[in-house]
Parts: structure tokens; sequence; C-alpha cells
């Protein structure tokens, strides 16, 4: 993964909620805080996208859907300028496909791993 800049983003996602966090310290070294927590909204008004495995649960392929056009939304509106995707596989793998140029563009690293409920300073290890 490449340096995370001093204000990038750091989204950290499951199925059913995300933490947005971001990076204060910097380039070259990551000091998160965090921003705010996302959670689902609307479920039974909103599907997935696409086709989902049988697997998967339908409220978490629609979180993943809202997760990704709130980050697609950031990016048109010019929230952020770096972004770091950490997310379950099968989460991350959901939202991929469903990020917009702009916000791919933005997109500095990804870890495929549950980090939800970790504290800030296990993510930063990671992340290092």
């Amino acid at each position: 993964m490449q340096t995370i800049p001093r204000g990038a983003w750091v989204v950290v996602a499951d199925g059913g909620r995300a933490r947005l966090l971001q990076n204060v310290a910097d380039s070259g070294s990551v000091q998160l805080i965090q921003q705010k927590v996302i959670e689902p909204q609307n479920l039974d008004d909103e599907g997935p996208s696409g086709v989902q495995p049988p697997e998967v649960e339908v409220d978490e392929a629609t979180f993943a859907k809202q997760l990704a056009r709130r980050l697609n939304d950031g990016a048109l509106k010019n929230e952020y300028a770096h972004l770091v995707l950490i997310a379950d596989p099968q989460t991350l793998g959901q939202m991929r496909p469903l990020l917009h140029k702009e916000a791919l563009d933005r997109l500095v690293g990804e870890v495929a791993k549950t980090l939800t409920n970790s504290p800030l300073d296990e993510i930063e290890r990671v992340l290092h």
C-alpha cells in the first residue's frame, strides 16, 4: 500500500456498519481519528445491486450499496482527496464494482480484513 496522505479518509466497514476515520498525521505515518459511524438506512426501501450469491444477506448487500453511494457522493463533492477501504472480503467485493471513477481515482489502498470493531491503534498497525 502506498503512503496514506494527511487528510485521507479511511473507511472501515462490514455488512452492518462503517466507521469513517481520517488520517491526521503527516505523510509517512498514520494517526487516525474517528469522524463518524455510518449505519444502514431504510433497508426495506432499497434493495441490493446486481445478483447476490445465496449466502449473502440482502441487508448486508444493500448497506454495501449505500456505502458505495456515500463514497461516490463524497468524491464528486470533493469531500476527500484520498481514500483507503478496509472491509471484510465480501463487503469489499460488493462495493468495488459500485464505486464511481472519481472514487476509484482517489483510492490509495484496500485491506480485505474485518476490523470494524477494532481499536484505532490496531487499524493503524495494519496500515503501516
